[in-house]
């Protein structure tokens, strides 16, 4: 299995590991499965300040992890959201492992402090996941979402990736740092 930055050719496959997330789980609280077009414009939109990486086998990607802007406003830089997505049927293989390892590498290049995990509740799955990399849940919002009949808790996870240092080390964009990472610049 190999990990690298995913890029815009990358949409289609990255669509079909997570339309099935939209039509047919509450895991997104998305309705609607983005176009291509829409989904390509996005990983663009996370790669000009953050990491968006695909784990592959072959020709095949098998799933993908990003971060996120936590919020927009400058004090935030050194908070993000993560998000993971691995083809159904792939789980428990080691793939989110693989990928948020390789996430949280790039992230603390970036000199990122906070990562946080908005999940669907209930997601037993997710929640041990994540409480397995060390997030542990800091927000629990009731009936936030409805979606397939019916209204889905959300939690808030939360990890300390690095020092909250005073003033913190500046942050890095993912461009920027993407070489030291990958061994390569942006596509």
């Amino acid at each position: 299995m190999n990990i690298r930055v995913a890029t815009p050719e990358d949409a289609p496959q990255l669509l079909q590991i997570y339309a099935p997330y939209v039509e047919n789980t509450s895991i997104t609280f998305e309705y609607e499965v983005p176009s291509e077009e829409d989904f390509t414009g996005r990983i663009c939109h996370t790669l000009e300040k953050y990491p968006y990486l695909a784990a592959e086998e072959g020709d095949t990607i098998l799933g993908y992890a990003y971060a996120s802007a936590f919020k927009t406003r400058a004090a935030y830089n050194w908070s993000v959201e993560t998000s993971i997505y691995i083809r159904q049927g792939m789980g428990r293989q080691g793939l989110g492992t693989a990928l948020y390892r390789r996430l949280e590498e790039a992230l603390a290049m970036q000199n990122v402090c906070n990562l946080c995990a908005c999940i669907a509740y209930p997601n037993p799955g997710s929640i041990a996941f994540h409480e397995s990399f060390g997030y542990k849940t800091v927000a629990h919002f009731h009936a936030s979402g409805y979606k397939q009949g019916a209204w889905s808790d959300m939690v808030w996870m939360e990890k300390e990736l690095c020092p909250h240092r005073i003033p913190p080390k500046p942050f890095i964009p993912f461009p920027s740092c993407q070489a030291a990472a990958y061994g390569k610049s942006r596509p």
